[in-house]
């Protein structure tokens, strides 16, 4: 209940931050507003010319696009403005005043800030994907409410721990924003089916950068197409890749030299 109240803390203090700067908060809800009638318009154009996209139909994939808004607006909430200032700390040496602090580092670097406007990218996704069940004619029941869930959280941790370790990196390399700013290009491969893409593909961004499982598979799940194996393997890898995470940041915090070396 004390990480609870101390993330509640920090949005409070996020959302303080965006509303002393509301010309800005506009700006970025226009932003998401053209980046989704872009990638809808990219639909469009695709579809003009065919009726399925690997297998997919038109509607579903709109729900993907919905899916991917979501993790989109949960990565920009939280995930990368804090690993972002983890970097900038570990850089100038200011993580020592996180060290010092009687809660677990790790969970204060996790949510050392917060994007408040982000969550216009969740609820924009949320409703975007709400407009495809709609198409589809599917009734979200409790059960399949429940695995798109589970799938959801499976896909956000495993996103957590790989933006951790690659920020752990910079106990030891300088320029770790370069490695960032790859995966965020590859990223916006997430706005289409994995399955489409060729093998080799294919198999980069569900084991190297796990695009698949951020937004694919959470996709699938809402759509009826996701099989209990591909959710087990998603649950199982979150789980490994979060304890991985853990190990890997413990042993960088012990080659990180502070301020006054």
């Amino acid at each position: 209940m004390s990480y609870l109240r101390l993330f509640w803390v920090l949005m409070r203090i996020g959302l303080l931050n965006e509303m002393a700067y509301r010309a800005n908060f506009y700006f970025q809800v226009l932003q998401s507003l053209l980046s989704l009638a872009t990638a809808l318009g990219s639909l469009a154009v695709v579809f003009a010319h065919t009726t399925s996209l690997g297998g997919w139909q038109p509607a579903e994939l709109v729900a993907l696009l919905g899916v991917y808004q979501v993790m989109s607006g949960l990565i920009g909430l939280v995930i990368q403005p804090s690993m972002e200032r983890l970097m900038e700390d570990v850089r100038r040496g200011t993580l020592d005043f996180t060290l010092t602090k009687p809660e677990d580092a790790q969970l204060l670097v996790s949510v050392g800030e917060v994007q408040m406007w982000k969550l216009v990218d969740v609820g924009i996704g949320l409703m975007v994907l709400g407009t495809a069940l709609v198409q589809l004619g599917i009734g979200l029941g409790l059960a399949q409410a429940l695995t798109f869930g589970v799938a959801l959280l499976a896909g956000a941790t495993i996103v957590y721990s790989f933006w951790l370790i690659l920020a752990a990196c910079s106990f030891w390399f300088v320029k770790v924003e370069n490695i960032l700013m790859i995966f965020q290009g590859v990223y916006e491969a997430g706005r289409w089916p994995v399955g489409m893409y060729p093998r080799w593909l294919r198999a980069a961004l569900t084991f190297v950068v796990p695009v698949a499982f951020a937004v694919t598979v959470p996709a699938e799940a809402v759509v009826g197409r996701l099989t209990w194996p591909v959710l087990g393997l998603a649950l199982g890898l979150a789980l490994g890749m979060l304890v991985g995470a853990r190990v890997f940041w413990k042993w960088g915090l012990r080659h990180y030299s502070g301020a006054s070396a």
